[in-house]
């Protein structure tokens, strides 16, 4: 067409209808292609999601029955686990201690009774049912009390571990024979007026000291001593609560152990391993202990119960020694060879894939039956760190460190079926909420879908 022939005005008409045409068509056309498509597959919920894609991701889904992998993304990269790390604890602890914690073990000389520490983490642990079993033993004995050490072969802090991190209540020392929880509390009395301090026996070890904490209640504790420091004991909130770790020495044990026995405690002056005589005390049934260290992801109960299961197999606790032979006679088939540091995930040295995750769900499933994998593992919507996110029918096990937010366990579906899974997500720089809303679309596609 020519328009250089057309009337001037009739000519401008034209080129504004062609101008808002074309501009009506172009955002018609713009609005079709940025219209977000709905997922009809796992596969497009991950590859295609965009929270996804601003952190390493890497999943995977596994069908037990069919004995086959449903879905993988990068599930053979290695990931920081964080408290993933515990179901490798948990799956530690199923294989080698029985239905009972080993608290104690002994041997009567003479007038003397000598006792050694297993790790225990559940003696006067508020985490636990009140178990005398321990005090009541030791507190009815005729004999001399002597408490030997010499099978603790560890170190306060495990590899990886931030050393600064000493009095936060998340980071208690290890010990061989842990005491309420290798801490003390500094909460709120019940009208608010003033602060209790327990256990009892360290009342005597705080002392106030004006010139830290600023406006705020604050205590705190030095490195090597067990002097502790506030600044008011007036607290600045009703629900105020405090844990700090004491620093444990066997010196300190025997004074602690004397004090709550109310008898006089001893370190044995001598070194003596453990002897073939020696008898064993138990404490808690072991789920009473599993369950904390899953649902609430109790990083003391972790390191205690690996401790526990080295001195079960050697007679001496070391947690390097126990991954080592663990890993060598229990998971030489994982298709990944872990890099495992501790029995935490409190160390960053910690490297698992996916599919390695899954395989150890797998053997964890085919070890205890799954109602009691189920009232272990944290359930959503219901109890554990996962209450407040998914649904009831998914049980699973959280890890988080900084920019480091996992996910693995089981899930069920409408169908009937039970489904492992493993979310691994490192270096994103957002919090880890759009990461668990976005895993938890994931989740109930599944659910509905298989």
């Amino acid at each position: 067409m020519n328009l250089s022939a057309l009337p001037k005005n009739i000519s401008f008409l034209f080129m504004i209808c062609l101008f808002l045409g074309t501009s009506f068509r172009s955002k018609k056309d713009l609005a079709n292609t940025t219209q977000k498509k709905i997922p009809t597959s796992v596969e497009e919920f991950i590859e295609g999601s965009e929270i996804f894609g601003n952190s390493f991701t890497g999943f995977a889904l596994y069908d037990p029955k069919k004995e086959k992998m449903l879905y993988q993304h990068d599930a053979d990269k290695y990931f920081t686990p964080a408290s993933n790390t515990k179901i490798f604890t948990l799956y530690t602890a199923l294989e080698i201690l029985g239905d009972s914690i080993p608290a104690l073990k002994y041997i009567v000389k003479n007038d003397s009774l000598i006792f050694w520490g297993t790790g225990d983490p559940s003696f006067l642990n508020s985490q636990t049912p009140d178990n005398q079993i321990v005090t009541d033993f030791l507190k009815n004995r005729k004999e001399k009390l002597f408490f030997a050490s010499t099978n603790f072969q560890d170190k306060r802090f495990g590899a990886g571990w931030a050393w600064d991190d000493f009095t936060y209540g998340y980071q208690s020392e290890k010990s061989p024979f842990p005491v309420h929880g290798n801490l003390v509390r500094f909460e709120s009395k019940m009208d608010g007026d003033g602060i209790n301090i327990s256990p009892k026996p360290f009342e005597s070890l705080v002392f106030y000291n004006p010139k830290i904490g600023g406006n705020q209640t604050h205590f705190q504790r030095k490195e090597f001593e067990n002097i502790f420091e506030y600044n008011q004991l007036q607290p600045t909130s009703k629900s105020y609560k405090k844990e700090i770790p004491f620093h444990y020495s066997h010196e300190f044990f025997v004074e602690l152990m004397s004090l709550i026995l109310e008898k006089s405690v001893e370190l044995l002056p001598v070194e003596m391993i453990i002897p073939e005589n020696a008898k064993t005390i138990y404490s808690s049934p072991v789920d009473k202990v599993y369950e904390p260290l899953m649902q609430e992801s109790d990083n003391f109960m972790a390191e205690q119960i690996l401790l526990a299961c080295s001195n079960e197999v050697f007679d001496t606790m070391n947690t390097q020694k126990i991954i080592r032979f663990f890993t060598k006679e229990y998971l030489k088939e994982s298709p990944d060879p872990p890099l495992w540091r501790d029995g935490s995930g409190l160390s960053r040295y910690n490297l698992f894939t996916p599919r390695t995750m899954i395989f150890l769900l797998k053997k964890i499933h085919e070890k205890i039956p799954e109602e009691r994998i189920f009232s272990i593992f944290p359930t959503g919507k219901k109890e554990g760190t996962i209450k407040d996110w998914y649904a009831s029918y998914v049980h699973a096990k959280t890890g988080t460190l900084s920019n480091k937010h996992c996910l693995s366990g089981y899930i069920t579906t409408r169908k009937g079926k039970t489904l492992f899974f493993s979310f691994m997500h490192n270096n994103y720089i957002t919090s880890s909420t759009p990461l668990k809303e976005e895993m938890q679309k994931v989740l109930h596609f599944i659910h509905m879908k298989y």
